[in-house]
């Protein structure tokens, strides 16, 4: 780095002699002020005609290498900046004072944010004889900015977090009260149907009997004959194999409330915070019947579970990201295609991959898919913070996505935990305490 500021001019203040004499007066407040103070021809290339001596100590050049070179201005703009500049430029010539804010390299190869403010001077008769500015080091406040801007941005996620934390807390709630009503009717409509299912099989046993009795009894008779005939009008030997086929369809049916009633439970409970030993198995065929009817009309889902043992985590905010990342798949695949859901264990690790043979994610997209609000979804569709949610649960539970991706084939994301997260630990520790 350069000297200290301390005094921006070695040389010594002029003595009160000199101190009489404003053009030395002046010289040396130009020298010592904290801008530096400079000067340029009005058109071309800004050739610099004057720069005050501090130059040296904010930027590391001396004045006569920046006067030397017709170009030393532009030259110096970091490439990123200088567009901005140069189309803007000649509207110095129309408001007569510019405003910039850029990036100049210094002697040591660095870029220091430097705050320019230039004026256009004019003769008598309004031709531009000069450009005179000022250039002051707001380094220091750029980078205050920056950090002010990422808080800001942390705050927001947060925020968004927490409405969607607070959302899904609503919703298990929801979930939740509508599973107890259903379950109270679901259960007297279940016993009902189990009762029936006897009784008509009771029914059609007598029903079987009374006609076997009949014709044997009184074969040839006119009471044999006429039931025969109600027999054949009703239509009782589809009747007898109907019938019991109606009740095992009806009995399948309330089995698979029950479990979609047992699911809307399991979900609803999104506002625990409770580390405990989990089946992530349970959890994603609980997360599948959720959201079964997001799935069904787009893909055949394809388990293929390994033997896992319990993970310790936080079960419904697990549930939460499989659910996301199974949405996110069947929504993937235009018309009808395959999700692949995988598990497996890796040391202390286990790992659920889900994958889809859907549309895939451009390369550019990839490193951008976590971020807040990112989606490639059309407006209306989608909030962007799913798989944002998603990564820092997992990143709660000490672990992490991958994702594999080819567009056209399809993409995997493969969560990753450990059996035992440090999390669970502290948790358990804050508990007792």
């Amino acid at each position: 780095m350069f000297e200290e500021f301390e005094s921006f001019d070695s040389s010594p203040p002029p003595r009160p002699a000199e101190a009489t004499s404003p053009l030395v007066r002046l010289q040396y407040l130009i020298d010592n002020t904290p801008a530096i103070v400079y000067s340029s021809v009005p058109s071309g290339d800004f050739k610099l005609t004057f720069v005050s001596k501090n130059a040296y100590h904010v930027l590391g050049y001396q004045p006569e290498e920046m006067l030397a070179d017709p170009n030393f201005w532009f030259d110096h703009l970091h490439p990123e900046d200088a567009p901005n500049i140069f189309s803007s430029l000649a509207q110095l010539f129309v408001e007569g004072e510019r405003t910039y804010e850029y990036r100049f390299r210094t002697a040591s190869g660095e870029y220091l944010w430097m705050h320019d403010q230039l004026r256009l001077i004019r003769d008598e008769n309004g031709t531009p004889i000069e450009v005179i500015g000022s250039l002051s080091d707001i380094s220091a406040r750029k980078c205050m900015e920056q950090e002010q801007e990422r808080l800001i941005a942390r705050l927001r996620e947060a925020h968004n977090q927490l409405l969607q934390s607070e959302k899904m807390a609503s919703i298990g709630q929801l979930a939740a009260g509508v599973a107890h009503e259903i379950n109270n009717p679901l259960g007297f409509v279940n016993s009902n149907m189990g009762t029936l299912k006897k009784y008509i099989n009771t029914l059609l046993a007598v029903v079987g009997a009374n006609g076997r009795a009949v014709t044997q009894m009184a074969p040839g008779t006119p009471l044999a004959a006429r039931v025969d005939a109600i027999a054949r009008e009703a239509d009782l030997a589809f009747l007898k194999e109907d019938v019991p086929d109606l009740v095992k369809e009806s009995l399948e049916g309330l089995k698979r409330v029950r479990e979609i009633v047992q699911a809307l439970k399991d979900f609803s409970h999104m506002g625990d915070t409770d580390w405990q030993p989990a089946d992530l198995h349970a959890g994603l065929d609980s997360t599948l019947n959720i959201v079964a009817n997001e799935v069904k009309y787009k893909a055949t889902v394809e388990k293929r579970y390994g033997s896992l043992p319990e993970v310790t985590c936080l079960p419904s905010q697990l549930n939460q990201v499989f659910m996301n990342l199974l949405v996110n798949a069947a929504h993937a695949i235009p018309e009808r295609g395959v999700i692949t859901i995988s598990t497996g264990v890796d040391g202390d690790w286990v790992w659920v991959a889900i994958g889809d043979t859907g549309c895939g994610i451009p390369q550019q997209n990839l490193n951008r898919i976590f971020e807040p609000f990112f989606t490639t979804k059309p407006v209306g569709s989608g909030t962007g913070l799913g798989l944002s949610l998603s990564y820092s649960t997992v990143n709660k539970h000490g672990g992490r996505i991958d994702v594999d991706s080819k567009v056209g084939v399809g993409t995997t994301f493969t969560v990753r935990l450990p059996i035992v997260p440090p999390a669970s630990a502290e948790g358990a520790s804050a508990a007792g305490a």
